[in-house]
């Protein structure tokens, strides 16, 4: 049996942790000490990116924080609006670059040390990539030597590099242990498809192949987030997840704000910043993320301040409110069935023209009249997705 002892369980007053598989672990520790924590946002972030990798064809990266994802994406070409967004202006970008540039790049905030998954082999313009950003780690099925010996050398070596079987996968039954009691279930192998989105509910059937993409992007994404949660993607990459909320409408408030957050990262104002030198992504992050918001306190803004060469005047509501409706056809996808309309009402707030959710509501009737209200499209796809 494989076994790998970790430092500490969940925080670090929880000993004997560690790690088992009935035969050999798929795993390789090649760089760092990855605890507890980092192996569950591992585990599961290369689940992901490996399904978006069968699922579209394309390179996949996933940004997790605390068994969520903050961001997810696949590998299609960055806009020079969205290198700059996104700090990558003066990088090369492989395809799998790209994919995590643009997972990191949906919630640049949440992403603060995040452990990265990678579909791929790591290339150097990738590894380049992570040793810029404030990271615990990454997981990937292979790393080229030149790659390993960039990722080894951040944190002065102490940078977490794991190495992932590609072939190994489990079927079986899984288990879990909650106050000494065992849980048992059939592990969830319903991998999203093109061919689940059969199934289009709406007046509207319009739905193009790149939408398509979008849709399995975001409920794959829901696969391994924890519920309740919903999902914005555009253009191949998740721009607002909001995870494990009691309440789908305030899940789908909270993914909306992260989504118009992204959008408005994009206004000309926010891409003319003129900060001073020496200042680091992480700050440049936190001042963009306080530059959006609609008030600052005295304090707030003696700090923020600090960070520009000349001080911006800051977004009016009105001014995001006239750039947030230039956002359409985003795809929209829910881990369970919408059982009010209020969360088709907000979604279309946030640019939300595509819809995938399982179905299966007393209120389906309510929800798809509502998006015949707007014109949008809705795919059913019976699965629901929930992740504990």
């Amino acid at each position: 049996m494989g076994y790998l002892k970790l430092k500490y369980g969940c925080n670090p007053h929880q000993g004997d942790a560690g790690l088992s598989a009935q035969g050999d672990l798929p795993i390789k520790v090649l760089s760092g000490n990855p605890g507890y924590i980092n192996f569950m946002d591992a585990l599961n972030s290369w689940q992901l990116v490996k399904e978006l990798k069968m699922a579209t064809g394309m390179p996949a990266a996933a940004s997790f924080k605390h068994v969520s994802p903050a961001g997810a994406a696949i590998g299609r070409p960055l806009t020079k609006k969205m290198k700059k967004a996104y700090f990558v202006g003066n990088i090369e970008m492989t395809p799998l670059a790209c994919a995590y540039a643009r997972a990191r790049g949906a919630d640049r905030m949440s992403s603060f040390g995040d452990w990265a998954a990678l579909s791929d082999e790591v290339d150097e313009a990738t590894a380049l990539l992570l040793k810029k950003e404030v990271s615990d780690g990454v997981i990937a099925p292979g790393y080229s030597q030149k790659a390993l010996e960039i990722l080894r050398s951040k944190k002065g070596g102490k940078y977490n590099v794991v190495q992932v079987d590609p072939d190994y996968k489990y079927t079986g039954i899984e288990k879990k242990d909650i106050f000494g009691i065992t849980f048992t279930q059939q592990t969830n192998d319903s991998i999203p498809a093109i061919e689940s989105l059969g199934e289009i509910v709406t007046e509207n059937k319009n739905l193009p192949d790149n939408v398509k993409q979008d849709l399995i992007v975001s409920i794959i994404t829901l696969k391994y987030t924890q519920s309740n949660s919903v999902c914005f993607v555009y253009d191949g990459q998740v721009i607002g997840c909001g995870a494990g909320q009691q309440s789908r409408i305030h899940c789908t408030r909270l993914a909306g704000e992260k989504a118009d957050i992204w959008w408005l990262r994009q206004h000309p104002a926010v891409l003319n910043l003129k900060f001073k030198k020496g200042i680091k992504r992480p700050e440049r992050d936190n001042a963009v993320d306080m530059f959006l918001q609609d008030e600052l306190s005295s304090k707030e803004r003696i700090y923020w301040e600090k960070f520009f060469e000349e001080i911006p005047k800051q977004l009016s509501k009105d001014e995001k409110r006239e750039w947030l409706i230039k956002l359409e056809g985003v795809a929209f996808g829910s881990d369970a069935f919408f059982p009010f309309r209020d969360n088709i009402d907000r979604a279309v707030r946030s640019g939300a023209g595509y819809i995938v959710q399982p179905g299966g509501s007393v209120r389906d009737g309510i929800v798809i009249n509502a998006c015949n209200e707007y014109g949008i499209v809705m795919v059913n796809t019976g699965t629901r997705l929930f992740h504990h």
